[in-house]
């Protein structure tokens, strides 16, 4: 089925040009005029897609060709936009900037091209007048199949700086400023060793940021012009991605239930893994390991995402009720899925503090930060799947390991420095910092049911 999604792509030169700060305040300056819009990330950033829920009241979605497959691209942000106005995309880094020695792929424009949308550029400005329109003639034509359709001038001096820029652009010809945004320190979202702090820990003032970051784009930003941009974007032909075309039910004879963490603690999460897990034919009941002293009552499984632990250690080890729960949970071989933040918590302990114990390894932060995309191969049997498994994951981490006895590596994979092993598992258990997008590997939603399944009916 053909489907009419208005969209459009907020895209920069580098990281750094403000793209965030203009994405998050288009969205919620529109939403704000009663535009329904659904908000998209480029990239496997969990952190943006919190500003982009709270500036529209809808799931921030992603957008990624690496860990979903270029193919489910376009199916992904028409699923996403369901019941919405318009789709407003945030990029990633630079506009052509995508995974390392891959070419295009997983980049903004990749992504732009996928979902043939218009892009709009933001340009940092504060250090330069004529040379922007050199910049932006370079963009424009890098490649032709991406249609650079407007421009944002960002970190603005002047009425003076602003007319020489424009003038420039004029002169430049074929791409337009549609919005202007002046130097200022009204807009400050704090970061720390990964990044911006996410929305879900800072509360009301991460609300009065978005508020702000409206305001701002309102006051700067032709907003109608930006409207009738993402209208020019051609039907999409792909059909809407549907959950339980991946993963159809089971088959059991009642729904599992499976607890998923969530909370401050565990923010990383993306929406689809959940809405696999219950087109598998699960009752997904989220919990929060900062609050919570038990597990969902009748929990047949757990999955455990990413986030900060190390940053609330000691609020989770004080926690000695749920981490016995969880503990409790894991022996009677209910299956127990946990990425990065969550592998931390199902350890021995976290720098120090006594975590869960259904793991023997411990963690801490460690002195550099790991990151990137990362082609893997299962190594041994887990509630995720068999061995052979392939997947396409990201890591992001600061913190390290050190193995226990008992458990098997998760995964395998070639890097630039020789073969890898990473992670831990059991048979009933999977742990790994490596951060996996399910709609690039819908059987392991469905395995993670199954196991769950024949815990009920044992």
């Amino acid at each position: 089925m053909v489907a009419r999604v208005p969209r459009l792509v907020i895209a920069a030169p580098s990281s750094g040009s403000g793209k965030t700060t203009v994405a998050t305040g288009i969205m919620a300056a529109l939403t704000a005029r009663g535009v329904r819009v659904s908000p998209h990330k480029v990239g496997p950033d969990y952190i943006d897609p919190g500003y982009h829920a709270l500036a529209t009241g809808r799931p921030g979605r992603n957008l990624d060709p690496f860990l979903s497959g270029p193919e489910r691209i376009a199916p992904l942000l028409a699923h996403g936009a369901a019941g919405a106005d318009l789709a407003v995309v945030e990029g990633v880094m630079g506009l052509f900037d995508g995974a390392a020695g891959r070419g295009e792929l997983a980049s903004t424009a990749h992504v732009a091209k996928l979902l043939r949308a218009p892009v709009v550029l933001v340009v940092d400005a504060s250090a330069q007048s004529r040379s922007v329109a050199a910049l932006v003639h370079g963009f424009a034509s890098w490649d032709p199949e991406v249609r650079l359709a407007g421009v944002v001038l960002n970190r603005v001096g002047s009425d003076r700086h602003e007319r020489l820029l424009r003038e420039a652009l004029e002169s430049g010809g074929g791409v337009p400023v549609l919005g202007v945004l002046r130097r200022t320190d009204g807009v400050r979202v704090p970061s720390r060793h990964l990044g911006l702090v996410p929305a879900v820990e800072r509360d009301a003032a991460a609300v009065a940021a978005v508020r702000e970051m409206g305001e701002l784009v309102r006051a700067g930003v032709d907003l109608e012009a930006l409207v009738r941009l993402a209208r020019s974007a051609p039907e999409l032909t792909e059909p809407a991605w549907d959950p339980a075309a991946e993963a159809s039910p089971v088959g059991a004879p009642r729904r599992p239930r499976i607890a998923l963490a969530g909370g401050a603690a565990f923010s990383f999460s993306y929406a689809e893994n959940a809405e696999l897990l219950a087109a598998a034919g699960a009752e997904v009941v989220p919990f929060d390991p900062l609050r919570d002293e038990k597990l969902p009552a009748e929990a047949a499984g757990l999955v455990i995402g990413g986030g900060f632990p190390e940053v609330y250690a000691a609020e989770l080890s004080e926690n000695a009720a749920l981490r016995s729960a969880v503990r409790e949970l894991a022996a009677t071989g209910a299956p127990v899925a946990a990425e990065c933040a969550g592998m931390l918590y199902l350890g021995r302990e976290l720098d120090g503090r006594p975590m869960c114990g259904v793991l023997d390894c411990t963690a801490g932060m460690g002195e550099r930060l790991t990151l990137g995309y990362r082609e893997a191969v299962a190594l041994s049997p887990s509630p995720l799947g068999p061995p052979g498994l392939r997947v396409a994951g990201h890591e992001f981490h600061r913190t390290v390991t050190a193995p226990g006895a008992g458990e098997s590596p998760a995964w395998g994979w070639r890097g630039p420095s020789g073969a890898r092993t990473e992670g831990f598992t059991t048979p009933t258990v999977h742990a790994s910092y490596l951060h996996l997008h399910w709609t690039g590997a819908p059987a392991i939603p469905r395995a993670l049911v199954a196991a769950a399944s024949a815990r009920i009916g044992a």
